[in-house]
């Protein structure tokens, strides 16, 4: 949720800035650098790099004298950093993104090369000379407020990531360009900045893949192009310093630039086992009876509803940390609250950063944070003044000393656990979105004229109606910059870097200025919240669902794709959204609104996203205040998908819950495309309407309206569908499934994996963990299968106990073995082999004879045991 009521114009949407031209022979002509006085002692390179001709001077003055840094980190790792060693450049702190750690190193899989005059540099693999990154041939222009960097690319790259986007996974390559700055971006438009900036790309050619993370917070604009001259990849940064991480990736596995990407930028939080139950929100829930009426009618609707969230409408005059005493009163508040904690369900609040300006005491609030000074200032030193939700508002510094304890201090205060007792926290408008017109030299007069805050629209409910019924500088930075408006104009969605947020010239508590810091500041409130609870309810895993996000949020965080619209290209740009930030971003836990936030959705449309959604890791149906409601109980073929696919969710529950645990240690992703698995197979490069969900899954969805057939793609594996066991030998060809209804979606096994599963779904996640397990083998091309399985607690930080398990399929024999320190009191009630090629003449368990299930068809084979799941087994097939 984030713009008003009414849809920004197309002008107002879409902006009217053009980024500044220069033709990329002027620049390509322009001098470079030479390097002098290197030096190297095996692991590290330096040397200084001085301008080797005539300046260009294209967007400032070229800096005479620059610093190169090259070091070997890790043995998949390569560390490049050009520095202006006269200016303390702006460089991110370490406070956002640590830096990794090194190791010592005996080879490497990666190698860095160079040529002294003019310079330029290269990254290859050693082992083939397989040049990755080239700066041969485009020299490097180093200006106060531009930097540039271009790559040789092959042709038709498959190159995925650039930060928060809804264009096409792999990304186009012809006269493409991805700008990254951080704006409140409303119908998510193609082509487009959004919310997040993660400056991270990942290459997959045939030979492997690899990565390339620049560490850089300032506005850029990254070009791909595609000429008869060759490919290209330009970076053109409106400040701080040129800060390269090349990552080797691997020549066999795709998924290993994921875990060396982590590396760098910290691994995804583990959030609670509930927060991947079905999730219901909505901008527009007027008042509390219509909140507790949506968890009736999910309960009668028999759709299970793990958590109910509630968007601003429960504000006082949409003051964050309050509540409207007609319309949200706190006993009642409380009364849903304890509702929902009796029926093992939860509730979310949403917070914005933006604090109402009130400086007449009275808005606690405010008060508190004025007294503690943690208020973003303006250029002249006065507290910066924007245009949110509550009318005129300021905004937290979060580089403030202060800005923790108080941030901490109002959840503590509002969020009690004696009052208010909230299960997780959503948290919006924090790219800071703001929606005074730049230049907002008037606050007040445009708060009053967008009628900020809003008037209440209906009465207030009778408060008795009844509910459930039922760092340190050498020389000044930015001195003679033009922080507004810089020299480079990136292609801002918006005319100015200053529009509708907070101001570029803005200045934090430890001098920093928002030219520099913009594209962090919703992580940075990500991090602050994130500590808020973990203080509110110590040694608990929270759940923070955030909107704007930066490289390494997902430490802390997840994400929502923002204010999609109720549109079927919506419908299908969700995928491509979800598989760039898990398995790029490392910020798994992420979905888009369900059905579509903005517009009217339809019957159709809300029936086959409910399917979709139940396969996103974070399954929420969201909308507008102004859009029709279309909770899943509203349509009957709606509500049936939705209880069909969250059947399926809550089965493979156990299952996405140990593929974020492997996420959190090492990075692993926990959604994939296709060429994650198989990485010679041209074919899948370009996939992005069907994902992986685990390692497992195979997801493709119907994409067209009125339409009841999809084509998918099956690469040269077994698969077997999840629901009839039917097999499917791919052939690295395109299958037609005909006759799907609406209520239903394609999901195929992949040979060769074992699943954890549930016996049925249930209610709640309490309820499923009470509920016995089913062990699937799905045995592949080679007559092999594997599989793991992790449980703990489900909400600990730091479990005293987890139960693991490795299963392992070959030569007809099952083996489950592993640790089992977490009891789980249940079951394993059955165990299902499918793709059997020859049925056995005995089955033993745990070395006695057992009777097969009768009456499985051809290639199945089913046991009940019903036995313990306190220790190991083994199933042994005899011919």
């Amino acid at each position: 949720m984030a713009v008003l009521s009414k849809p920004l114009t197309l002008l107002g949407l879409l902006g009217t800035a053009v980024a500044t031209w220069v033709d990329p022979a002027v620049l390509d002509a322009c001098p470079g650098y030479k390097a002098v006085n290197v030096q190297s002692d095996g692991s590290t390179l330096t040397a200084d790099l001085s301008l080797a001709g005539k300046a260009c001077n294209v967007f400032g003055a070229d800096i005479q004298q620059l610093k190169l840094e090259v070091t070997y980190e890790t043995e998949t790792r390569i560390h490049v950093k050009i520095t202006d060693p006269a200016v303390n450049r702006y460089e991110v702190p370490e406070s956002i993104v640590p830096r990794p750690s090194e190791e010592s190193i005996e080879s490497s899989q990666i190698g860095f090369n160079y040529t002294a005059e003019p310079f330029s540099f290269s990254i290859f693999r050693p082992q083939s000379n397989e040049v990755l990154f080239s700066t041969g041939g485009h020299p490097i222009i180093f200006e106060p407020q531009y930097i540039r960097v271009k790559t040789n690319l092959p042709p038709n790259p498959n190159i995925y990531g650039l930060g928060e986007h809804t264009d096409s996974f792999r990304l186009p390559t012809k006269n493409y360009t991805r700008t990254m700055w951080s704006r409140d971006a409303y119908g998510v438009p193609s082509g487009s900045n959004l919310y997040g900036n993660h400056p991270i790309y990942f290459e997959h050619r045939p030979t492997g893949s690899h990565g390339v993370f620049l560490l850089n917070s300032n506005g850029m604009d990254v070009k791909i192009n595609q000429t008869d001259a060759g490919t290209s990849l330009e970076y053109n940064v409106i400040g701080g310093v040129i800060d390269f991480y090349f990552l080797a990736g691997s020549t066999s596995d795709p998924t290993e630039v994921s875990r060396q990407y982590a590396q760098v930028v910290g691994t995804p939080a583990e959030v609670p086992y509930w927060s991947f139950g079905f999730h219901q929100c909505r901008f527009g829930y007027k008042n509390y009876v219509d909140v507790a009426n949506v968890i009736e009618k999910y309960h009668q609707a028999g759709i299970p509803l793990e958590t109910m969230w509630t968007d601003i409408d429960y504000m006082d005059n949409r003051r964050v940390f309050t509540l409207d005493p007609d319309y949200f009163p706190l006993d009642r508040m409380r009364q849903i609250i304890d509702y929902l904690h009796s029926h093992n369900q939860q509730y979310v609040l949403m917070t914005d950063p933006a604090i109402a300006y009130s400086p007449k005491p009275g808005y606690g609030t405010y008060d508190r944070g004025e007294a503690s000074q943690v208020w973003l200032k303006a250029e002249n030193g006065s507290d910066f003044l924007g245009v949110v939700w509550p009318g005129v508002t300021v905004f937290p510094d979060w580089f403030s000393p202060n800005a923790q304890d108080f941030w901490t201090n109002e959840f503590k205060l509002f969020y009690s656990l004696d009052t208010l007792d909230i299960d997780g926290s959503w948290i919006d408008m924090n790219e800071p979105s703001s929606f005074c017109t730049y230049p907002c030299d008037d606050p007040f007069q445009q708060a009053e004229a967008q009628k900020l805050p809003p008037p209440r629209d209906t009465p207030p409910p009778d408060p008795n109606t009844p509910i459930f019924q039922s760092t340190t500088s050498r020389k000044r930075q930015h001195a003679g910059d033009d922080l507004l408006n810089p020299p480079y104009a990136i292609e801002n969605a918006l005319p100015y870097l200053s529009d509708r947020t907070a101001y570029t010239n803005t200045k934090h508590a430890n001098g920093l200025v928002g030219y520099d810091t913009h594209n962090m500041y919703g992580t940075m409130m990500s991090t602050a919240t994130r500590n808020a609870l973990l203080a509110r309810r110590p040694g608990k895993r929270p759940l923070i669902i955030t909107r704007s996000t930066f490289a390494g949020a997902g430490k802390h965080v997840g994400k929502w794709l923002g204010d999609n619209f109720s549109l079927w290209e919506h419908y299908r740009n969700s995928i491509a959204g979800i598989l760039g930030f898990a398995s790029v971003y490392q910020v798994p836990m992420v979905g888009a609104d369900i059905c579509g936030y903005a517009g009217n959705t339809t019957e159709t449309l809300c029936a086959r996203w409910a399917s979709l959604g139940a396969f996103y890791p974070f399954m929420r149906n969201h909308n507008s205040d102004t859009s029709i409601s279309h909770e899943f109980y509203i349509w009957e073929s709606v509500a049936e998908s939705a209880k069909n696919a969250i059947d399926i969710r809550y089965r493979l529950l156990d299952y996405l819950f140990t593929a974020f645990h492997k996420a959190h240690l090492d990075g692993t992703p926990v959604l994939h495309p296709l060429w994650h698995f198989f990485p010679k197979d041209t074919s899948t490069y370009g996939i992005d309407l069907q994902f992986f969900f685990g390692d497992s899954i195979l997801v493709s969805p119907v994409t067209q309206e009125n339409v009841t057939s999809v084509t998918a793609y099956f690469p040269n594996e077994t698969f077997y569908d999840f629901k009839t066991y039917d097999k499917i030998q791919g052939q690295a060809q395109n299958v037609t499934f005909q006759n799907i209804d609406y209520t239903e979606i394609p999901v195929h096994i992949r040979g060769g994996s074992i699943l954890p599963l549930r016996v049925s779904g249930a209610m709640t996640t309490v309820d499923l963990r009470k509920t016995d397990f089913e062990i699937l083998v799905a045995i592949g091309v080679d007559g092999k299968a594997t599989g793991s399985l992790y449980v703990d607690d489900g909400v600990s930080l730091d479990p005293s106990a987890s139960t693991e398990v490795c299963f392992e399929y070959v030569d007809g024999t099952l083996k489950a073995e592993g640790s089992f320190e977490y009891p789980l009191d249940v079951n394993v009630a059955t165990v299902r082999f499918v793709g059997v090629q020859k049925t056995p003449s005995r089955v033993l368990f745990n070395g006695e004879e057992v009777k097969p299930v009768d009456g499985q068809k051809e290639g199945v084979i089913v046991i009940s045991p019903d036995f313990p799941f306190t220790c190991g087994f083994t199933i042994e097939f005899q011919n």
